[in-house]
């Protein structure tokens, strides 16, 4: 069986401990070497990683009126009217336009808001999201 004992490190300024490994009879490992080994136990701090963002888009069709988009900018995606305006002429002339970028979870919601909107008010709005 190994133990391991714990001693106090001697300078004040390391927050440290070190660990002299010992055998089952309570001698030390390296003890016919000579010298003794010590190892020193420091905390690792996790690093939390950032969320993946997803960019939540909208495409162009040809039958869902301009108003509408503009209404779904401001009903799900909180912009002003010029904001809206904007990106709705954007997706207009381009044939898709980015609403905003989100994590996974809230982008996912966004495009089921937009899509049961859509469907409800009886459009062919096509919101999708990808990866940034």
């Amino acid at each position: 069986m190994l133990q391991l004992t714990l001693k106090a490190c001697s300078s004040a300024s390391a927050k440290s401990a070190r660990v002299a490994p010992r055998t089952s009879n309570g001698g030390n490992r390296n003890a016919g070497t000579g010298g003794t080994s010590t190892s020193v136990i420091t905390k690792v701090k996790p690093k939390a990683k950032r969320p993946n963002l997803y960019r939540v888009l909208i495409l162009n069709d040809d039958y869902t009126p301009m108003e509408f988009v503009v209404h779904v900018l401001e009903k799900f995606f909180q912009k002003d009217a010029e904001a809206a305006t904007k990106i709705m002429l954007h997706v207009h002339h381009h044939g898709i336009g980015e609403c905003g970028v989100f994590t996974y979870e809230i982008a996912e919601t966004k495009v089921t808001q937009v899509m049961d909107f859509a469907r409800k008010h009886q459009h062919p709005l096509q919101c999708v999201m990808e990866k940034k």
